[in-house]
């Protein structure tokens, strides 16, 4: 199976650089199943219902979201009438919406989609993700119930990101961190087959801080105060992600590579 993650979209750059690019991508890649995070993707915090339609008739076969899940209030209605769309497993009890499905792609064949927040150094404090992930993984055996599997670990810190890696090893296709927005040139297959990307970066304009105009951002920096709000940067975008291609057999990786695709990054693909 050929699987490609998009990092998180940033704004209206974001959301249109994946409109126009992301079809072509699953032509001349022949992608089998695309998840995009789309949880900054609606001015930057959270993610509209109507933008997130829009993120799925591009390409995308699922969207993650994230802690800013229901920043956009609508969400809370839209996640539950669109199974595709997916909040973190350990988010809240009672949040609405679902942490973890499995889908089918073209072909018939399984594939698991799971998100986790971590815990280190984000702003709230959200339940234990290995618990979480360990119940869903063994719900879904790789290469037995799914030919795939997918998790979204969407936290700060990479030793983290690192630890989840580790422990879904040889039981999901494939574990990528997101919501920092800088790719990391840390992508492999781990010793038990599962391929591991602590950053896939983010879908958005790099020259600027995290995605977002870069004034403000600097004059909090440097006077320690703030004077207008964030905006995302729209100008020459980049999608960032990672490429896996699995075996259906076992559902093991057996390939990853880096995603950067058009704006100010160097390039790289399959």
């Amino acid at each position: 199976m050929k699987l490609l993650f998009l990092g998180d979209v940033m704004g209206r750059g974001g959301r249109r650089a994946v409109a126009e690019r992301l079809p072509g991508l699953r032509s001349e890649w022949g992608l089998d199943f695309v998840v995009v995070n789309g949880e900054n993707a609606t001015g930057g915090m959270g993610l509209s219902g109507e933008h997130a339609q829009g993120l799925l008739e591009a390409g995308a076969d699922c969207v993650t979201l994230g802690d800013h899940a229901f920043d956009q209030k609508d969400m809370l209605r839209a996640i539950e009438g669109e199974p595709r769309i997916l909040r973190p497993l350990n988010f809240a009890k009672g949040a609405p919406g679902r942490g973890h499905r499995v889908f089918s792609d073209a072909r018939g064949r399984k594939v698991l989609v799971a998100q986790v927040l971590g815990q280190v150094f984000m702003k709230r404090a959200f339940d234990d993700p290995f618990s979480a992930l360990d119940a869903t993984l063994r719900a879904h055996v790789l290469g037995g119930a799914v030919q795939a599997a997918i998790v979204d670990i969407h936290c700060e810190a990479t030793s983290e990101k690192m630890g989840v890696g580790h422990f879904c090893d040889g039981r999901a296709s494939l574990v990528v961190g997101t919501h920092t927005h800088i790719p990391t040139a840390d992508a492999q297959i781990l010793p038990g087959g599962t391929a591991y990307l602590s950053d896939a970066g983010m879908c958005g304009d790099y020259d600027s801080v995290i995605g977002m105009e870069k004034e403000e951002p600097l004059r909090r920096f440097v006077t320690g105060m703030a004077k207008g709000r964030f905006s995302p940067a729209m100008a020459d975008v980049t999608l960032s992600g990672v490429y896996v291609e699995t075996d259906d057999r076992t559902g093991h990786a057996t390939r990853i590579e880096m995603v950067r695709q058009g704006g100010r990054l160097a390039q790289a693909g399959p």
